[in-house]
């Protein structure tokens, strides 16, 4: 009997639109890993390709702040309860920079050749977010100087690349987007501490030079 109870409470609690799961993540990054979070706008219920915000050209659906704004991002434990409360189902949105991670996104399939090609190599890198178009390698926090010098340098830089840095914004696992689930392709080890994260330097530099050498044409997605 015992057995059969805990079976029911644990697909309940899957159905709870994710509540448990989400709300937990929302709490492990914000108040565990100090990243500052606050729920994106929900997917259109009337069709989850579309997004609930005003803008019916959203490119981002469901995976971006609207209300609250992304200033409104916080590590404080009774506002990330609150939230998830009212909106179980809500995507966890990070706001890059400061002292949070940054992000350099790519497509998807050209972002899994690279990570072959950086893993060959021995390339050391922390958690990589994946969606169903794109994944996001995250970074240490880099200033837009920084950023701005270091694509300087360089001959070429793919156009599919983006750059989450100080006022951008990236969703976090478990969230539930438009474009579908967001989840870990290289999940952060077990631990209360926030993970390490690689110089955004050694990510371009490896980056560009493995999606260069692979003759990847990584698309403008």
């Amino acid at each position: 009997m015992r057995e059969i109870l805990g079976r029911r409470r644990r697909l309940l609690s899957r159905r709870n639109n994710g509540r448990p799961e989400v709300l937990g993540a929302a709490l492990t990054f914000a108040t565990e890993w100090r990243w500052p979070v606050l729920p994106g706008v929900a997917a259109d219920p009337q069709g989850r390709a579309r997004c609930g915000c005003p803008d019916p050209e959203c490119t981002v659906p469901g995976a971006h702040p609207f209300d609250p704004g992304l200033l409104a991002a916080t590590t404080d434990e009774r506002m990330v309860r609150w939230w998830w409360t009212n909106r179980p189902s809500a995507p966890i949105v990070l706001a890059t920079g400061g002292k949070a991670p940054c992000a350099v996104s790519l497509p998807a399939l050209a972002a899994a050749r690279a990570l072959d090609a950086l893993d060959r190599k021995g390339m050391r890198l922390g958690p990589v977010i994946a969606s169903p178009t794109r994944w996001s390698i995250l970074v240490a926090p880099y200033s837009m100087e920084q950023l701005g010098e270091l694509l300087y340098a360089k001959d070429f830089v793919p156009g599919s690349l983006r750059f989450h840095g100080e006022g951008g914004y990236i969703a976090l696992p478990p969230s539930e987007t438009g474009q579908g689930q967001i989840r870990w392709e290289r999940a952060p080890l077990p631990g209360s501490a926030a993970p390490w994260v690689p110089d955004v330097e050694a990510v371009v530099d490896a980056v560009v030079e493995a999606l260069t050498r692979t003759g990847v044409s990584a698309p403008e997605l």
